[in-house]
């Protein structure tokens, strides 16, 4: 039926365009934003659940952080004391020397000297060992926990203080004026090369928990990214597709109101032609 009050087929036409302009709108969006989901007004239930995901990354992403401080501390610690030893064992040599009942004073000095120089900087070693403010070679160190997992699991790095054994050998050193005391010097060098590797054996237990639970949190970290990306990432190149085909779709609906109003001239051009 042609009607001069109601233009069917233009209000067909304004439909789809109205229709389609909406759709270009959300898939321009998704283009721009990566997002089919980018916001409450997308979806509101998938943005919720995604904000839920979103926050339990961050959570474990400062849990990753936080191990990963425990891993610094500990190569630290483990760093001094390999080089401790590699000094304890040129100090082990040199006590040999200064022990040797058959050199004078003046030889035997040049040996206490040398001797005095590798402990001092072993001391030194002990006490740079120091990683985000803590030294657990110190006797004066805690123990230290650091976040493991989200439900508040952690993982101790303990203090190995080393004072006692090098503070008692420098001591020994000091007092060094004869073959005797020299021999008692040398004797306690192995109390410290003992705690020592004991230490680094305590310390890469407490890494190889670390370095676990770590493993651990990226695959879980990975899988919240899959999880995420599936609800609220979009497809570029379907919407690349989409919007190609939806800008067809307008210039069609544009042409059938163009059509539609054309006819509706037509039926005013008749009252003319009565006239």
């Amino acid at each position: 039926m042609a009607s001069i009050n109601t233009n069917l087929g233009a209000m067909a036409a304004v439909s789809t365009l109205r229709t389609t302009d909406s759709r270009i709108t959300a898939t321009s969006k998704q283009l721009e934003t990566g997002f089919k989901v980018a916001d409450a007004l997308d979806d509101a239930s998938v943005f919720a659940v995604a904000q839920g995901i979103r926050s339990n990354f961050k959570a474990n992403a400062a849990v990753q952080s936080s191990l990963q401080q425990g891993l610094g501390l500990i190569d630290v610690s483990i760093a001094a004391l390999n080089t401790m030893l590699q000094l304890a064992d040129n100090l082990r040599s040199t006590l040999i020397k200064a022990s040797d009942g058959s050199l004078n004073g003046n030889q035997r000095d040049i040996y206490t000297s040398d001797a005095t120089a590798l402990h001092e900087q072993i001391s030194d070693i002990i006490n740079q060992a120091s990683y985000n403010g803590r030294n657990q070679l110190l006797a004066t160190s805690t123990t230290v926990q650091f976040v493991a997992s989200v439900t508040g699991d952690t993982i101790s790095v303990g203090t190995f203080g080393l004072d006692p054994e090098y503070t008692t050998l420098g001591t020994a050193i000091a007092a060094i004026t004869d073959a005797t005391t020299a021999t008692a010097a040398y004797n306690l060098i192995e109390p410290l090369t003992t705690r020592a590797s004991a230490s680094i054996s305590e310390f890469a237990t407490s890494r190889r928990q670390i370095s676990l639970q770590m493993a651990f949190n990226e695959n879980v970290l990975d899988a919240m990214k899959i999880g995420l990306g599936a609800l609220v990432d979009s497809d570029i190149s379907s919407n690349d597709a989409v919007l190609a085909s939806l800008a067809v779709q307008k210039q069609l609906a544009a042409s059938a109101l163009g059509i539609a109003n054309d006819r509706q001239a037509t039926l005013v051009s008749l009252y003319r032609s009565e006239s």
